[in-house]
């Protein structure tokens, strides 16, 4: 195993890093540190969010400083305020021991004229977004001609923001001299473009592939009507109690609707996104990473620079426009060596985006079922028995009233005296959930577009003119007890007729008890199809399905996290 000690860090910045419990790197640490403290090439290193790139550049920066000189040697860019201060931060942790180094941030959103003060009393590094940068260097407050350091932090997430002109002007102020790091979860067009045109012939580090996901996070996803997406998000955090995470939205007015619909319905949450004041963004975050917020609801520009290491879940409200987008929401989770979760919830037209997310991310993303009542309520009473269960009674129960309640309860037999405190915390719940109906978009076969090896293809003579759509279908199969239970493959609803595909086993099965079946007053014939019938995109396409799946009806949960 690989210690800080093995890397050549000096003595005041190892009695810091054991202050802060670090004994091992993580993999982008052990490669670009030692890298940093011996060469002045430049370096793109790829890496995760939340992998530690922060040690990675500042550990080693820190250690070849002048610690005696207050000329500004070092300038950290990064896309948001927050990251910004949490780069600041974690600088100022690691050269608690090293003399005379002095750090400062520069951002949007606070008077500028205090940062102008402490730049003007001197400064070794300056952490800041592009923005309030360029702006302090048309000032002529910032000047950057000493500086031996440039690390571009966040680089795709800086880019992707808008930032690139900004980023431009100020890469054209450092001087030739300097060592540029340019730090990077993806390398996009955008980045390769910036590494090209300012960074030549740079030493590539790749801490896994390219846009690869991160180890600790598991990929899930649910397939429902959109109409029912906001109902399914409720039924699903009810199922997860303790969730501690960022919710995605594509758009400002989407993330607010949903976090107002969800606050009026008693859950723990608040909207992030780009008409937030500066002043409120900071309360938000600092009760979210103080837990007195369990959700944020978030855009992907609002949610840029957010660095809390145990958050349990990521939702996709929304999938992404861009893809690349996916892997930096699921990074969000799963850090610091904690497990991670990131939950897609999607329509039926879009799976054919999970498939091209799990080719680029290297992982695969599994289909999940909405959760029923049932099983929404067994979660919730597991969860508080598992409370109850760890609760410190040891100076609890000693007072005399106490004991007078004790005496009112011995009559109540034990199993009895479990279910009324079970029934009197849960008992709106239980009720809520008796008769929820079925949110998953035609169960789990929508999505699984798989091909069953040995098929035939049969033609039916009803279509969409006829009101015939997927429920009817799994309808007619279901309602017959001879049926029940083959396995559907492909479906092509049209006009006039549709085709579906079976196990050739169930032939003989499919053309006895199908043909002459009544719907809706038109009796149904089916013969087989050619063997080559194209299954196009005018119906739903491209599942399988078992056909005795029971469903059961549903209704909004009401436990809350």
């Amino acid at each position: 195993m690989t210690t800080f000690k093995e890397l050549g860090l000096n003595t005041e910045i190892l009695k810091s890093l054991d202050n802060l419990g670090f004994v091992e790197p993580s993999p982008v640490q052990a490669k670009a540190i030692p890298f940093i403290l011996q060469s002045t090439k430049h370096l793109i290193a790829l890496a995760q969010t939340g992998t530690g790139k922060t040690a990675a550049y500042g550990l080693p920066i820190l250690n070849q400083i002048k610690s005696n000189e207050r000329e500004l040697q070092t300038i950290v860019l990064c896309p948001t305020r927050e990251l910004c201060i949490q780069i600041f931060q974690d600088i100022k942790k690691y050269s608690k021991y090293s003399k005379g180094i002095s750090v400062t941030p520069v951002y949007g959103g606070e008077r500028i004229d205090s940062q102008i003060r402490s730049l003007r009393n001197g400064t070794n590094i300056v952490v800041g977004t592009p923005g309030r940068v360029h702006d302090l260097i048309r000032r002529k407050v910032l000047k950057l001609q000493s500086i031996k350091w440039l690390v571009i932090d966040e680089a795709d997430e800086m880019l992707d923001m808008g930032f690139k002109d900004d980023l431009d002007a100020i890469l054209e102020q450092t001087p030739d001299t300097k060592q540029t790091l340019l730090f990077s979860a993806t390398m996009s067009k955008s980045v390769h473009s910036i590494a090209k045109k300012y960074m030549g012939d740079a030493e590539e580090m790749s801490l896994g592939e390219k846009n690869k996901g991160a180890d600790n996070v598991s990929h899930e996803y649910y397939v429902v009507q959109p109409a029912d997406r906001f109902e399914v998000l409720r039924r699903l955090l009810d199922h997860l109690p303790g969730v501690y995470g960022i919710l995605f939205c594509r758009t400002r007015i989407e993330t607010q609707e949903v976090a107002d619909k969800l606050k009026l319905a008693n859950y723990n949450a608040e909207a992030l996104h780009g008409e937030i004041s500066q002043q409120i963004r900071t309360k938000i975050m600092d009760r979210f990473k103080r837990k007195l917020v369990h959700l944020l609801i978030a855009t992907d520009v609002a949610a840029r620079g957010i660095d809390v290491n145990n958050l349990t879940h990521v939702i996709n409200y929304s999938l992404p426009d861009q893809s690349e987008a996916y892997t930096h929401r699921s990074g969000r989770t799963g850090r610091a060596q904690n497990i991670g979760v990131s939950i897609s919830i999607i329509n039926p037209r879009e799976v054919g985006k999970i498939k091209r997310l799990e080719t680029m991310i290297g992982k695969k993303i599994e289909l999940k079922q909405v959760p029923n009542g049932g099983e929404v309520c067994k979660k919730q009473i597991e969860s508080y028995i598992a409370e109850v269960e760890v609760a410190d009674i040891k100076d609890f129960g000693t007072e005399p009233y106490f004991v007078e309640f004790t005496e009112r309860l011995k009559s109540i037999k034990k199993e009895d005296l479990i279910k009324r405190f079970v029934a009197h915390r849960f008992s709106s719940l239980l009720a809520e959930n008796k008769n929820n109906r079925n949110l998953n978009a035609v169960g789990k076969a929508v999505v699984e577009r798989k091909v069953i090896v040995d098929e035939i293809n049969f033609k039916i003579n009803i279509g969409k003119k006829h009101g015939f759509d997927i429920q009817a279908f799994f309808r007619l199969i279901n309602t017959n007890r001879n049926l029940k239970g083959i396995e559907i493959g492909r479906i092509n609803l049209m006009q006039e007729n549709s085709l579906f595909s079976t196990e050739r086993k169930s032939e003989a099965t499919v053309l006895r008890f199908l043909n002459g079946v009544m719907f809706k007053g038109q009796k149904i014939f089916i013969t087989k199809a050619d063997s080559k019938v194209s299954f196009k995109r005018s119906g739903r396409v491209g599942f399988s399905k078992r056909t005795d799946r029971k469903k059961m009806p549903f209704r909004k949960a009401k436990a809350r996290f």
